[in-house]
């Protein structure tokens, strides 16, 4: 069985609440990552991803140099903990309509997993 643990990414990556949506949007693509944590006093309050800003920003015809993560970030984050196996990642992020998870050891967060993630160890078993 796989566990959630062994594809989750540890270096998370963050930005603050009152962060522009384009600082958010630099980052991912320096990064080449989907989603960004949002920061409140140290504290993880939500999660931007590369959907919210086109759906919420891009679309909407807001400009990403005065909008906000805070605005538009999704909260609470949803979570699974790491020693939970995959199908139960991939069950929770249906039935929340999410494609990323932090995932928690003992409450703090300790990393993230995408739809992306779970795609791997199917991947190489088919080759």
């Amino acid at each position: 069985m796989v566990r959630v643990e062994e594809l989750m990414k540890k270096d998370l990556a963050s930005v603050n609440c009152g962060d522009l949506v384009s600082l958010a949007a630099t980052l991912m693509r320096i990064r080449r990552i989907g989603s960004v944590f949002v920061k409140q006093e140290g504290h993880i309050v939500g999660i931007i991803t590369e959907s919210d800003i086109v759906r919420k920003v891009i679309s909407t015809n807001r400009s990403p140099d005065q909008t906000t993560v805070e605005t538009i970030m999704t909260a609470p984050v949803i979570s699974i903990d790491q020693d939970a196996p995959i199908f139960e990642a991939a069950d929770l992020m249906d039935r929340s309509g999410t494609r990323h998870l932090a995932v928690t050891h003992r409450y703090d967060i300790v990393g993230i997993v995408s739809v992306r993630d779970l795609l791997h160890p199917v991947a190489i078993d088919e080759f």
